[in-house]
C-alpha cells in the first residue's frame, strides 16, 4: 500500500488538504496528515480547525511514497518557512520521488528550484514564482516526471484523482470518480 504524507500549517486551504486526504483514502492509500504546528491542531485559512494524525517529529514523513503540499495562505508561506521540510522536498526532488503541490504552494517548489526544466501550474497570478519552470495554464492538474502540480481549490478533485493514477493506476481513480459522480477528471 502507497504511504502519503499531507503537511498541514496554520493558514492551509482546507479544499485542497481534505479533498485529496479524503479521496486518497478512498483509493486504500495510506494517507498521513502532519501538522506543522507544535501541536496536532492546525487551523486553515476558513477558520476549520483539524486534528492531524501526526506532528512533524513523529510523521516519519521520509518514508512515505509521496509528499502533498495545500495551498493557502498563510499556510503556504508558514510551510515555506520549516527547513526540515524544505531539506525533505529538496531530498525528494533530488532523489526523483514523487511531489505535489496545489494552488499557490507550488511556489515553494520554485523557490528551491525543483522545477528548473519542468512543466508546473499554479494559482493565477502567482506564475513568476514557479522559478525554472514551464508554466502552464490551461490545464487544471499537470505532472511532469515525479512532480504533480495543480491550480486551486476548484480543481482539488482533479488533482486528488491524479495522484490516485499515480500511486495506483486509471481504474482506481475511475473508481473513486465514479464513487463521488464526479463526471470531470482533467
Amino acid at each position: 500500500m502507497s504511504k502519503v504524507c499531507i503537511f498541514l500549517a496554520d493558514g492551509f486551504e482546507e479544499v485542497e488538504a481534505l479533498t485529496p486526504v479524503d479521496l486518497l483514502r478512498r483509493a486504500g492509500i495510506e494517507v498521513v496528515t502532519v501538522s506543522m504546528n507544535e501541536t496536532r491542531e492546525v487551523t486553515g485559512r476558513s477558520r476549520i480547525t483539524v486534528l492531524a494524525d501526526a506532528l512533524w517529529d513523529d510523521a516519519q514523513a521520509d518514508t512515505a511514497d509521496m509528499l502533498i503540499l495545500p495551498g493557502g495562505q498563510p499556510g503556504v508561506k508558514n510551510l515555506g518557512a520549516h527547513d526540515g521540510l524544505k531539506s525533505l522536498l529538496e531530498r525528494y526532488a533530488g532523489e526523483g520521488r514523487l511531489l505535489a503541490a496545489i494552488c499557490a504552494a507550488p511556489t515553494i517548489f520554485g523557490a528551491l528550484g525543483i522545477l528548473k526544466g519542468k512543466k508546473a501550474t499554479c494559482y493565477p497570478g502567482l506564475e513568476d514564482q514557479l522559478t525554472g519552470a514551464y508554466v502552464v495554464t490551461d490545464q487544471r492538474v499537470v505532472t511532469d516526471g515525479n512532480i504533480t502540480t495543480s491550480r486551486g481549490a476548484g480543481t482539488s478533485v482533479s488533482f486528488a484523482l491524479r495522484l490516485i493514477e499515480i500511486l495506483k493506476d486509471t481504474d482506481a481513480a475511475a473508481k473513486v470518480a465514479a464513487g463521488i459522480v464526479y463526471g470531470h477528471r482533467r
